[in-house]
């Protein structure tokens, strides 16, 4: 601890003494050419990935598409706020010579967007398991307006979540030992970006696996009894999509995690220049997550590889949006009642004649 002197204003010998046990940033420029690198990469290929995915929702009227939707959405507002205004101006530019006010402000706002990027994709999680587990309850309750409702809730949620970070404390340059505010800020931190988000995925994949391989062992018994199995045994290609996402956001975001809890519990930020070099790179790993699910979506997808060849080659959206279901029920049923009144009237042509029929003739 610091040994203050007794008097309102600190001298100049603890001034140096307070420089001098600050941690240093090892890695110096490194961060601002890794974000600004981050940046020009990140905010043109997820404008890019929302251009696409919105021809797709248009085209197809997914609730699935909608969910993406979110999440890039989300993912575009963390690299604005977290990334261009915290990280490149506060930091970089401004050195954090602003206001108090505006600090906490911008501090608030990145919070929020980085909860809502992160619990986007438990909607579609929760949709894909109901999907693969539930079918006939997922065609009755997954629809693109329901799903904007869920997402809209889901993003107020992360909003109201990021206001009590309006006091959260600065890592790099608080000096003290976290108290009881800074402990309870952390651990809700940690739970909502990580713990439970990723109890979530767990849950639900393990199950969505699961539910795979007993299609799967089903399918194999059904070809050895020479049956055949209506019900797919194959991962799906939305099913690995959803995978790649939900792993790769584990494996980013868990060296943060540890680092943050590290920094509560053993050696603080300001004081250890390795955890100071440890938190700076969970950062910039955690970051990553942001510009990632472009290329995931391109590898994964081929419908979203052709409509963003359609968008990068200027290409007309040759959208031809599905009819909603209440609209084809009326010509089905028109059909169907055709079809049945045309072979009862078949029926009725070919039928003999009975008995007192050939009588009165």
């Amino acid at each position: 601890m610091i040994d203050w002197h007794n008097g309102t204003v600190p001298s100049h010998r603890e001034d140096e003494r307070i420089v001098e046990e600050r941690s240093k940033c090892v890695l110096a420029y490194i961060p601002i050419i890794y974000y600004s690198a981050l940046l020009c990469i990140g905010v043109p290929v997820n404008i890019l990935t929302l251009v696409a995915l919105s021809r797709l929702a248009v085209r197809t009227q997914k609730s699935l598409y909608v969910y993406l939707l979110a999440l890039t959405g989300s993912d575009i507002l963390s690299q604005l706020f977290i990334i261009f205004v915290g990280f490149l101006l506060e930091t970089a530019v401004f050195h954090r010579d602003v206001p108090v006010l505006l600090l906490r402000s911008v501090s608030m706002l990145e919070f929020a967007a980085n909860h809502a990027s992160i619990w986007a994709t438990v909607p579609l999680t929760v949709d894909r398991y109901v999907a693969l587990c539930h079918p006939l309850l997922h065609r009755q309750i997954s629809y693109p307006a329901r799903a904007r409702r869920i997402i809209a809730v889901v993003l107020t949620l992360a909003l109201a979540s990021g206001v009590p970070f309006f006091w959260w404390s600065d890592m790099w340059r608080v000096s003290r030992l976290p108290n009881t505010l800074d402990a309870t800020l952390i651990w809700t931190h940690v739970t909502i970006i990580y713990f439970l988000p990723c109890s979530i995925f767990l849950l639900l994949n393990s199950l969505i696996i699961l539910r795979l391989r007993n299609r799967q062992r089903k399918h194999m018994c059904q070809e050895d009894t020479g049956q055949q199995l209506a019900l797919p045994s194959k991962l799906g290609k939305t099913t690995a999509m959803l995978l790649a996402i939900t792993s790769v956001f584990a494996v980013l975001w868990a060296p943060r995690t540890g680092v943050v809890l590290y920094h509560l519990y053993v050696s603080s930020v300001y004081r250890d220049w390795r955890v100071h070099l440890a938190y700076d790179l969970a950062n910039m790993i955690a970051m990553l997550n942001t510009a990632v699910n472009f290329f995931l979506y391109c590898f994964v997808s081929k419908p979203f590889r052709a409509a963003v060849r359609d968008v990068l080659l200027l290409r007309g959206a040759h959208l031809h949006p599905r009819r909603p279901l209440h609209h084809q029920r009326t010509p089905v049923n028109a059909s169907t009642s055709s079809v049945y009144s045309s072979t009862k009237r078949s029926q009725r042509e070919v039928a003999p004649l009975s008995p007192k029929s050939v009588h009165s003739a």
